[in-house]
């Protein structure tokens, strides 16, 4: 078993003195503290004996119609018994690992990978294939060769994991196409794909893409979400949609680790999308994370030297930053600690040893001010490694890159070669 870089960075970011862009909180201070006052009086009253008690394993009835609701707005029709409640979407994750994986075989998932997938990967002994990203996604063209070696050494894999919509860590958006073309990979060569669809509600701007789920109608894609972005993650209520046989086999997994998810945490979600329009609170999330967002962005470009490049993302809750191949972000975060403030490192989201001049940082747990001095801080940090690694090799550091007017500003010309994203980026320096 590996231990996850984010909950290893959980005691250091609770210190009130450290600015943390590591993790992937939500904001859970705009839920009305009187909201949820009310909400819990209403459980207590109508349904306190019920939410006291165990439920089945799939879930409540009740909270799977709010499921239902929330992947309507995804646009996915789902019928009810096809879901099951799960604690949180990290569960569907092991769950599905569970189910489907003997130590040894192959999963194949995107590189960079969600870091909070890694340590569950290495717990069932998973042989992980990494397939590269651009700013459209997982490339299906690479992700075929991957397959036909594979076949070719005699070996199949057990599911195809993938987080299309605002990547974690990432930032990047799958490409209709390339959604088109992984259900039809996944149909032609039956293979499960496990779609990971935390951030897909909350978008900033662009226009919305079917879900894999969507375009598979079911038969190949084991769905999975949570509650935990767009209400709290605090009631560790995630989900997963998935093929009959599979949906069973996860149900007894599920059985074996925790017998049920809280009941009283379902009594809650069901009184909140009884209480009003839950999408309202989705849209007051939506324009907080943008403003963040664009903070960031602006912060990024005013404080990181040239050499430094990071996504645009239109969606979610990060973006991912890369350093000068000279710059090593895990031993960068020991130094940004004495500075206070924290980041995920790039390796945290590889398990063959890349990202090592990368970094994930948050942009929706902490305000526009810390973001601003948190990203200032840090870019102190890597200036010093650039000005350094000038003073050692004799190489002169590119100049400072003016301020944009605007966030969203027109990235300049990419440089040749493989990238990830729409990133922000200024010419190169001049010889």
């Amino acid at each position: 078993m590996k231990s996850s870089v984010m909950r290893d960075l959980m005691a250091l970011t609770e210190r009130p003195d450290v600015i943390s862009l590591a993790g992937g909180w939500p904001d859970t201070s705009t839920f009305p503290a009187d909201s949820y006052a009310a909400l819990m009086s209403t459980v207590a009253s109508q349904s306190c004996a019920r939410a006291l008690q165990y439920g089945p394993t799939e879930g409540l009835s009740l909270v799977k119609g709010c499921i239902a609701e929330v992947m309507l707005a995804e646009g996915i029709e789902i019928d009810t018994d096809e879901l099951l409640v799960t604690t949180g979407g990290q569960q569907v994750i092991d769950l599905v690992c569970k189910t489907l994986l003997d130590p040894g075989d192959v999963v194949v998932c995107e590189a960079p990978t969600y870091p909070g997938a890694v340590p569950t990967f290495c717990a069932y002994e998973a042989d992980v294939v990494h397939v590269t990203m651009d700013r459209d996604g997982m490339r299906v063209d690479e992700l075929e060769q991957t397959l036909d070696r594979l076949e070719a050494a005699g070996r199949r894999p057990k599911f195809i994991y993938t987080v299309p919509t605002f990547h974690n860590p990432a930032g990047v958006t799958m490409s209709l196409e390339r959604r088109r073309e992984l259900v039809r990979v996944a149909a032609e060569r039956e293979l499960l794909v496990l779609e990971d669809n935390p951030y897909g509600l909350l978008r900033y701007e662009g226009t919305p893409l079917p879900t894999l789920r969507a375009l598979d109608g079911g038969a190949f894609v084991i769905y999975a979400s949570t509650f935990s972005k767009i209400l709290s993650p605090g009631v560790r209520l995630g989900w997963a949609a998935a093929p009959s046989p599979v949906l069973e086999k996860m149900n007894i997994g599920k059985q074996a680790s925790d017998l049920c998810s809280s009941s009283i945490s379902q009594y809650f979600v069901s009184a909140y999308f009884d209480s009003g329009p839950w999408e309202d609170y989705v849209r007051s999330l939506i324009e907080i994370y943008r403003r963040r967002r664009d903070v960031m962005l602006d912060s990024l470009a005013e404080h990181f030297p040239r050499e430094a490049e990071w996504t645009h993302p239109e969606g979610g809750l990060f973006i991912w930053a890369t350093m000068p191949d000279y710059i090593d972000t895990t031993d960068l975060l020991v130094r940004a600690l004495d500075q206070q403030v924290a980041f995920v490192p790039g390796r945290a989201a590889f398990l063959d040893g890349r990202g090592g001049s990368s970094m994930r940082l948050n942009f929706s747990g902490v305000d526009e001010d810390l973001i601003r001095e948190g990203v200032r801080r840090l870019g102190e940090v890597v200036h010093e490694q650039v000005a350094l690694y000038g003073t050692l090799t004799g190489a002169r550091p590119a100049r400072q890159r003016a301020r944009p007017t605007t966030a969203a500003a027109e990235p300049a010309e990419p440089v040749p070669g493989e990238r990830l994203a729409e990133v922000l980026r200024l010419p190169r320096k001049r010889a």
